[in-house]
């Protein structure tokens, strides 16, 4: 479902019926006159994982700053659970653990400290935080460290108090802003499984991230926003299929030629001078494409199929091509 197409409801859900999150007509113009919303609308369902994709300046962060109580809108409507953040900021704030990009805890506190104080701030017992807080540092790996300086604790460890000081008020939606930057993948799949495991516990998540592998791995759902506006959102399956594009990655025997072959309905692109990168429709005859290649002099000693479909629908909404092993979106 594109921006376009979404209808908004006539008037607000409340109760068991609302969404997670629900944003309407969502505008912000800063003071140096750039706008940086023009006119958001989306859901988030109760109980989804929910990707926030775009690049360098988009509007992202700028979204979760207002739906966060961060930053101040220009106009439209944003609701927690039904709670609009205007009229009841704090009721809408109780129900939201937010997780920011930086490490913003201090490093010379202990991570048990540093859970209970701050559920103290949202007005929870602190006998009452003290036991959540040893079962959040236990979920999340944690409470052998419970005791330790925060500042020996390794990145991964961080992120994850991080998530972990955030669940002190059992929120029923949990952002987190690119929680894995910055990581090697060895800790990001760790957080993965944290997670899902928080997700299938009932709390909804909307995540913005680097990563469309991330994104592809962990979410239902998704949208993309390009200079302030969602271009596409919707079931994350959906819009995958949408593609009816296929790429392979071929390797030559010997070097290629100057001049690569014309071959109607795909698209040849020399990666490197042993290396061939194709795409073509899915309904297309690999043969008759090997079958060409071979004419031309060309020889293929092996193929592999170019993974992440989704970096493919994101460069082909946006416009925006990167690259990096990583496959990492500008933040």
């Amino acid at each position: 479902m594109t921006a376009a197409s979404a209808s908004p409801p006539s008037g607000p859900a409340t109760g068991h019926d609302a969404p997670a999150l629900s944003i309407r007509d969502l505008r912000k113009t800063y003071d140096n006159g750039v706008e940086a919303l023009k006119g958001v609308s989306l859901d988030v369902a109760p109980g989804d994982f929910y990707a926030l994709l775009g690049p360098n300046g988009a509007g992202k962060s700028t979204l979760i700053g207002v739906t966060s109580s961060l930053v101040n809108k220009t106009a439209g409507e944003v609701r927690i659970f039904g709670v609009d953040i205007v009229a009841d900021r704090d009721a809408a704030m109780r129900l939201i653990g937010l997780v920011p990009q930086e490490i913003n805890f201090n490093m010379f506190e202990k991570p048990f400290d540093i859970c209970v104080n701050y559920a103290g701030f949202y007005g929870v017992p602190r006998e009452a935080a003290k036991a959540r807080a040893e079962q959040v540092l236990k979920d999340a790996q944690l409470w052998d460290k419970a005791d330790k300086m925060s500042r020996t604790l390794s990145g991964g460890m961080k992120r994850r108090l991080m998530i972990a000081r955030a669940m002190m008020t059992s929120p029923r939606l949990l952002i987190l802003d690119e929680p894995t930057a910055g990581v090697d993948i060895e800790i990001r799949r760790g957080m993965w499984k944290t997670l899902k495991e928080i997700n299938a516990s009932g709390t909804t998540i909307i995540l913005t991230t680097h990563y469309l592998e991330e994104a592809e791995n962990l979410c239902r759902n998704l949208a993309i926003i390009d200079k302030g506006r969602i271009v596409e959102q919707g079931p994350m399956k959906a819009l995958l299929a949408k593609l009816d594009v296929e790429g392979f990655l071929l390797d030559i025997d010997g070097n290629l030629p100057a001049q690569l072959p014309a071959i109607a309905g795909a698209t040849l692109i020399a990666a490197d001078d042993h290396t061939l990168d194709i795409d073509m429709p899915r309904a297309m005859d690999l043969n008759g494409v090997f079958a060409a290649l071979d004419a031309a002099g060309i020889r293929v000693r092996s193929m592999r199929t170019k993974t992440n479909r989704l970096e493919e629908l994101f460069v082909r909404l946006t416009g925006n091509d990167h690259g990096g092993g990583d496959k990492a979106v500008a933040a």
